[in-house]
């Protein structure tokens, strides 16, 4: 299926009030899809700040993160599901057994109640996380590749929808994964200086690695001409 630019974008709307949150929507409306709600956000404006969006047209990526056992994480897709999300973000780190169950329960669920199932999507390895940390903190003995790889694997093979990856791994994570796995990651304009996501990529990178939605992070919103930047953007997804 052919993807306009505006459905492979997702923008953070992180760092904003409800009312700034809104007028990005609005702002944007012509040039994105999926507006990115992280923990700040939901937590400055409640979940209400889901539904404004969807009145408004759009789609919302609830990204909570949820890492937890997997009735609770189950209760809370759920919840999020009710009250409009679109894309419902997990840790795969949770493991095979726990995502599945989630996924499981969440597909049971939604048929039995009518509701929309939401596409989840797992998180891997944090965008700021460095190798040292993942081996010396965590004890994590793959480097950030193979564990990406890895945990990416372990969500498809527990039916989740797809998964959220450091930019620099979107190729390895399509070479070993379905072409109906979804991908998403943050990627950085030529143009845009470097901030706390180490890996990003720029947005022709991403697609023809195989990306399906690129994240634009926090930061964007804080350019000088942020429509004009996304309107470049376009063009180059538009080259690939």
């Amino acid at each position: 299926m052919i993807m306009y630019p505006k459905e492979h974008l997702i923008l953070t709307l992180d760092d904003l009030d409800y009312e700034s949150a809104i007028e990005s929507v609005e702002r944007f409306y012509n040039h994105v899809d999926i507006f990115r709600v992280g923990i700040d956000l939901f937590i400055s404006a409640g979940p209400k700040i889901v539904g404004s969006i969807n009145e408004k047209g759009k789609k919302v990526f609830l990204d909570l993160k949820f890492n937890d056992i997997p009735t609770s994480v189950t209760k809370a897709i759920m919840n999020a599901a009710k009250i409009g999300a679109y894309l419902i973000s997990i840790h795969t780190s949770v493991g095979l057994v726990n995502m599945k169950s989630c996924v499981d329960n969440v597909k049971e669920r939604c048929l039995k109640e009518n509701i929309q199932k939401p596409k989840i999507v797992g998180v891997t390895v944090l965008t700021s996380m460095s190798q040292t940390t993942l081996k010396e903190e965590l004890g994590v003995r793959r480097s950030i590749p193979s564990q990406v790889t890895q945990l990416a694997q372990l969500g498809e093979k527990a039916g989740i929808d797809g998964v959220v990856v450091p930019a620099h791994e979107v190729f390895n994570v399509r070479k070993h994964c379905g072409k109906n796995f979804l991908i998403a990651a943050l990627i950085r304009p030529s143009w845009v200086p470097p901030d706390d996501k180490q890996t990003a990529i720029t947005p022709k990178q991403a697609i023809k690695a195989g990306a399906d939605y690129l994240i634009l992070g926090r930061t964007f919103l804080r350019k000088d001409n942020p429509v004009d930047l996304i309107e470049l953007i376009s063009v180059e997804i538009l080259s690939c």
